[in-house]
């Protein structure tokens, strides 16, 4: 088994040959990407200096980029997905100024009813008589890896199982079984609404490019309504069938739904210093996952306003300093504390080896400690130069210890564990009504109080937790308080945050009118209803909630942890709720016998390679106990996460709450 596991396929490998069609194509060339394949860029493919070395005249962004191109006879275009809808006319509007003489466009699948030779023909009409288009459909696929374990899709962010309210909204076909809850296993790719079919089948093409770089025969298993499409999707889907009678490499992934467990995703549960980074620190622009860190320390400037960018923020993705890169390793593998010593190690370390005048003190580390020892490296352009990714982490360290936000990462613990304490006494009723008095309009808050989005993030916790529960009159008066609340509070803000303005669809607090805001909670929720039904169709897997006893505290139960543990049991029983996908006659047969006769069925613990799909997003905490559970209980078994996001708490709510957010993008 470890022999297995030690020649398993590299797949940090892959992400960077998959940008070796657009480095052949860059010399003399201006490369356009959009946002996604940027994203890809930044954390994998080497930066867009890898592109500039290979003789790129500029990187640019895609959309809104036409006039870039005007003087350049040569264009890449990079596209993570087909070239359809925004692309096609981002593509159409650079070609249509008529500079561009030879483009190459290199997309991750083809066009709707269209190949290879249709896009070049569609290419070339847009550029012109005269014009030389050549289309490359891109094997394997622009994936972001952010950890040694987790790779994820950035053009697939938008990806999220809908709630049975939000496939009935967005226009999918009745579920089988009728009414609101009822029979969501047997949910079918016709059942969801078109935007999130054509999401389904651009992910399981990119499943089976990034497999067959890999080498890989897999076996898809699925804890889940959507999980299950995928499965079945990717089962069936014929390139896959080819690839899967000759890859080498066996393999076992698993698609978990993210709505069966969203405590998970909007808890803080871990002690991870990489999480509260990417959860309080703002989002690098254009990007899902990476943050912009402030680099005005190491400058000689005055700034009176902090939201002034004079200055380029500096990020967390450092693909090619190696120290940054295992600093950044240490983020997602250690406990906070351990973290930052890590950081004052490698800080040390570096300043050493400059010969920089450093003290180095034992003990407790602080932000001002890391901050004194950071200034040593200011006005040393060659240190600076030599060190500048590992400074960035050290500042994206700091800046988030003395972040407001961070100090109430501690008070929502807290209040999670009180929540788990009192569902496992109280019926949701009274809980909720224990949080009316938090509830407070913005002349009311302090900075240690909950604002509107910090109740949703909470309620998201609290619905998902609890998990299915008695309806009736008393429940209906306890939210009808919490929802008036929460709407005089949103109506009260003097200029809603962006993700107000996103739940509300007002862009402005004059626009907010109270029956917008009463809409927006209403719809609200009855989507946390939906999230309280969302495991009632499971067996095993029904609760993520143990209430404690006298000698136990109540705990919150992590799906996914009960999923990796049932996979790694070594009694190794059929599992009751990770359904195996069949592929093919063969599988049918075997199940078919297995009721007459003992016939060993496929295990997900079957394989020295387990994928774990998260569809939804996945969290760091969630990444790092997989990875520990799996070398704790299956020693010599390699372990991958694949997502579309790597959440935070806002983001969840986002992608829970804020309307349609995943858009049709229609061709043009």
């Amino acid at each position: 088994m470890a022999a297995a596991a030690a020649s398993a396929p590299d797949v940090r490998a892959a992400c960077r040959q998959a940008w070796e069609p657009v480095l052949a194509r860059a010399p003399r060339a201006v490369v356009f990407l959009d946002a996604a394949a940027a994203e890809a860029l930044h954390w994998g493919g080497g930066g867009a200096g890898r592109l500039l070395a290979a003789g790129a005249l500029a990187v640019r962004a895609l959309p809104g980029a036409g006039t870039a191109a005007a003087a350049a006879a040569r264009a890449v275009f990079v596209v993570s997905g087909a070239l359809r809808g925004r692309a096609a006319a981002a593509v159409r509007g650079v070609l249509g100024l008529g500079a561009v003489r030879h483009c190459a466009l290199v997309a991750a699948g083809e066009a709707e009813g269209g190949g290879r030779a249709e896009l070049e023909e569609t290419l070339r009409r847009w550029m012109g008589e005269g014009g030389r288009a050549e289309v490359v459909l891109q094997a394997p696929p622009l994936l972001a890896p952010v950890w040694a374990e987790l790779c994820l899709a950035p053009g697939l962010a938008p990806l999220f199982p809908p709630l049975p309210r939000q496939r009935d909204r967005r226009g999918g076909a009745p579920r089988a079984g009728g009414g609101p809850g009822g029979a969501a296993g047997e949910l079918g790719l016709a059942a969801v609404p078109a935007e999130l079919r054509a999401a389904v089948r651009a992910l399981v093409g990119g499943l089976d490019a990034l497999f067959a770089s890999l080498g890989l025969r897999e076996e898809s298993f699925a804890v889940g309504a959507l999980g299950r499409v995928v499965a079945a999707e990717l089962a069936s889907y014929a390139p896959a069938r080819n690839r899967r009678r000759t890859a080498p490499h066996r393999a076992s992934v698993v698609f978990v739904d993210r709505t069966l467990d969203l405590a998970g995703a909007v808890g803080h549960h871990g002690d991870n210093l990489a999480e509260k980074i990417l959860s309080v620190l703002p989002k690098l622009p254009g990007h899902k996952t990476d943050v912009m860190v402030n680099m005005v320390e190491l400058t000689a400037l005055q700034i009176p306003d902090e939201n002034c960018s004079v200055i380029a923020p500096g990020c967390l993705a450092q693909p090619n300093d190696p120290a940054a890169k295992a600093l950044w390793e240490s983020f997602m593998n250690l406990k906070q504390k351990e973290a930052v010593m890590e950081a004052r190690r490698h800080l040390v370390e570096a300043a050493s080896r400059e010969n920089l005048p450093i003290k180095m003190s034992m003990g407790r580390v602080t932000p001002e400690q890391l901050s004194s020892y950071i200034q040593l490296f200011k006005n040393n352009f060659k240190a600076l130069e030599n060190h500048c990714g590992l400074l960035q982490l050290v500042l994206a360290t700091v800046q988030t210890l003395k972040h407001p936000q961070n100090s109430k990462w501690d008070n929502f613990l807290a209040f999670e564990r009180l929540l788990l304490q009192t569902i496992g006494e109280s019926e949701m009723p009274s809980v909720l009504k224990q949080l009316l008095p938090m509830i407070k309009s913005y002349s009311e808050r302090t900075q240690h109080d909950y604002t509107c989005e910090d109740f949703l993030v909470l309620l998201v916790y609290m619905y998902s937790v609890v998990g299915e529960m008695k309806g009736g009159k008393e429940l209906d008066e306890a939210e009808e308080e919490v929802k008036k609340a929460l709407v005089k509070a949103i109506c009260d803000e003097p200029e809603p945050s962006s993700l107000l303005q996103k739940i509300t669809g007002c862009d402005s607090s004059l626009n907010l009118a109270p029956q917008k805001a009463t809409d927006a909670v209403d719809d609200i929720f009855e989507s946390l209803r939906d999230i309280a039904k969302a495991r009632m169709h499971m067996k095993q897997f029904n609760s993520i909630h143990s209430p404690g006893s006298n000698t136990h505290q109540a705990s919150y139960k992590p799906l996914l942890k009960q999923v990796v543990e049932e996979i790694c049991n070594s009694d190794r029983p059929d599992p009751v709720d990770i359904e195996h996908v069949s592929s093919g006659l063969t599988d049918l047969l075997k199940t078919g016998f297995s009721m007459f006769m003992k016939v060993n069925r496929p295990h997900p613990g079957d394989h020295p390679l387990l994928i774990i799909y998260m569809i939804g997003g996945v969290t760091v905490s969630e990444v790092k106990m997989v990875k520990d559970l799996v070398a704790t209980h299956k020693p010599g078994t390699q372990v991958l996460v694949l997502s579309s996001a790597l959440l935070t708490p806002l983001s969840v709510i986002e992608l829970l709450f804020a309307t349609e957010h995943l858009q049709p993008d229609t061709d043009i």
